[in-house]
């Protein structure tokens, strides 16, 4: 167990962080925004990405994920198909003969008890 933690455990300088998805300049920098001179006194902030960028990174991350998703084979889908629908006829046929035998106490004790 103490091997497999030490492989996660990864260093600061390992570390990467990801970009921000805040726009870039020309220079690499992010987009800044002055605010105006009633505000804060001229500081800047980032401008937030736009509804293309944003969607233009979801398109890309998502790629990116589905490349790492480990799929099933053929085989492996074929099998759990068998098993999901042997189980399903089952479970079926169970709850079928619980409602009958359910069915024939009610109606022989709505007899027994004088109903018509």
């Amino acid at each position: 167990m103490a091997e497999k933690l030490d492989d996660i455990i990864v260093s600061e300088d390992e570390f990467e962080i990801e970009k921000s998805t805040v726009p870039e300049t020309a220079g690499g920098e992010p987009q800044k925004e002055t605010l105006p001179s009633g505000g804060r006194g001229g500081k800047q902030r980032a401008v937030a990405p736009g509804f293309f960028a944003r969607t233009g990174q979801f398109v890309r991350d998502t790629r990116a994920e589905m490349r790492r998703v480990s799929w099933p084979t053929a085989n492996d889908v074929m099998n759990t198909t068998k098993i999901t629908l042997v189980a399903v006829v089952f479970f079926a046929l169970y709850l079928f003969g619980v409602d009958r035998v359910w069915a024939f106490l009610i109606e022989h004790l709505r007899v027994w008890l004088g109903g018509s």
